[in-house]
């Protein structure tokens, strides 16, 4: 079984797969004063509880955004796993084109992204991750990452209208049903909904633009769902991500046993 560790910014995704199923997957917020064994104990507490001994991990594949936790992950993988976590980056066999002005610069999570709607859905490809930032990847026919957009995070925003402002509360994302708020909440509401399928919409509407064929948009993240006003996007992949991961694992491996 293949253990798929997705570090972002704000939480980390453990997904364990059999085979190209994934079985078992937990999501917990990201804290980089934890230590490899702290996080280890976590999955073998996951593990146990989903049924699974911790024996039965034969690999490990690790993409992360966040430096310093990447470093305690690689030492945990050794430890408890024995086995050496294969660590993505643009040096690995992707099965994808990254043309990039400087490809080191590209963010684990993006690449993966691409990788996986590729194999999945060809291209071209716009694929729209709405995290912690809002990431726009653009991936053409031929498997060629051409570069995208990153937005603030649709969270995070939210997070800091109410933090920086004395008398705005706190609000979840959802639907309005007008956009003329009658109170500060629906007025929030408004503004946040419609402004982020605004910008979703002009970005994807931009980038098409400068494309020589009609590209599929695919859409990862929590808040895809939420946002897919109108059919914006073709499909909604809430695992693109960590299918990402279980393909790149077996390119690894496939090419070691060459």
């Amino acid at each position: 079984m293949l253990l798929a560790i997705d570090v972002g910014n704000s939480n980390i995704v453990f997904a364990v797969f059999h085979g190209n199923d994934i079985i078992a997957e937990m999501r917990i917020y990201t804290d980089v004063n934890k230590t490899g064994d702290e996080y280890a104990i976590i999955i073998a507490g996951f593990l146990n509880q989903k049924g699974i001994d911790i024996r039965q991990i034969t690999g490990v594949i690790i993409s992360s955004v966040v430096p310093s936790i990447l470093a305690q992950l690689k030492e945990m993988s050794i430890k408890w796993f024995r086995e050496e976590a294969i660590v993505v980056s643009n040096e690995l066999n992707l099965g994808i084109k990254i043309l990039y002005d400087n490809p080191y610069e590209l963010g684990t999570d993006r690449i993966v992204n691409a990788v996986a709607g590729y194999s999945e859905y060809g291209g071209p490809l716009i694929i729209v991750d709405l995290g912690t930032a809002t990431t726009f990847d653009v991936v053409s026919e031929f498997g060629e990452f051409l570069g995208g957009a990153i937005a603030p995070g649709i969270g995070i925003s939210i997070s800091t209208l109410s933090n920086k402002t004395a008398l705005l509360p706190k609000i979840d994302l959802k639907k309005p049903s007008s956009a003329i708020g009658k109170n500060t909440l629906a007025c929030m509401q408004s503004g946040c909904y419609f402004g982020f399928l605004g910008q979703i919409k002009e970005i994807i509407k931009r980038i098409k633009a400068e494309l020589p064929k009609e590209p599929k948009i695919i859409a990862t993240g929590g808040l895809a769902n939420i946002i897919n006003e109108s059919k914006l996007f073709d499909e909604i992949d809430p695992d693109l991500t960590l299918k990402g991961l279980r393909i790149i694992y077996d390119r690894v491996i496939l090419d070691k046993y060459k």
